[in-house]
């Protein structure tokens, strides 16, 4: 996660740029809650919130893709199928996120830390893609991984494109209506720094309930998976 930029956003300034005062907390909100969850993943130890550290193992193939409930949405081969209430796998590649056309039903199905993970990291890159990059990525042609150590791989990723973006911003970017043309939200009629803050949001609530999962999944019941 290095967080490199190489030049202004398109609509700001041309030059250096200085990172602005508002974005900063923002920027460092992001930095903790990212690299907080990938620890938390792959360990050894991480933070306990407090400075303490609290030894963590590495994320298996098994507790990624554990339901801990019937129905649960996922990650699965596409030569599976989709999971129930599924109509399509989403992505590219041997596996597909577990997805629905034209709405997601409700009430929505639990999900597993691999569609979790796979769902933040898309929502990084492509949020990267369409602020400053190709505008042409989709989440269609986004790969989805069946295996932990590869899905953090592409996390980090991710991770480190969206921190290009946002580390190239002035303050004339973040006052930018549609900046960001991200087609899955309504990124085209929002302000970007509004769009920043959702994204830590999103970063920060989908760490907590895969954290949470991995509590779960260590203290399962014998003959839960």
């Amino acid at each position: 996660m290095t967080g490199a930029a190489t030049g202004p956003v398109p609509g700001s300034a041309t030059g250096p740029v200085t990172t602005p005062a508002r974005l900063a907390p923002l920027l460092e909100q992001f930095d903790w809650g990212c690299l907080r969850l990938v620890n938390r993943m792959l360990g050894p130890e991480v933070d306990s919130g407090s400075g303490t550290p609290v030894a963590v193992e590495p994320m298996t193939d098994a507790e990624y893709r554990w339901e801990p409930v019937p129905g649960s949405w996922s990650v699965r081969r596409r030569k599976d199928g989709p999971g129930p209430r599924a109509t399509l796998l989403m992505g590219a590649g041997e596996w597909g996120r577990d997805s629905a056309e034209p709405s997601h039903p409700y009430p929505p199905p639990f999900t597993t830390i691999a569609w979790r993970l796979s769902h933040i990291s898309e929502m990084l890159l492509l949020r990267s893609d369409y602020t400053t990059g190709s505008h042409s990525l989709t989440s269609d042609t986004y790969p989805a991984s069946g295996a932990a150590a590869p899905a953090i791989s592409a996390f980090v990723a991710a991770v480190d494109a969206w921190r290009g973006t946002l580390a190239a911003c002035d303050d004339a970017a973040l006052d930018t209506v549609g900046l960001s043309s991200y087609p899955y939200a309504s990124d085209a009629e929002e302000v970007f720094i509004d769009i920043v803050w959702w994204v830590n949001q999103e970063i920060l609530h989908h760490g907590a309930e895969i954290a949470l999962l991995r509590d779960l999944y260590r203290d399962r019941a014998p003959g839960l998976g």
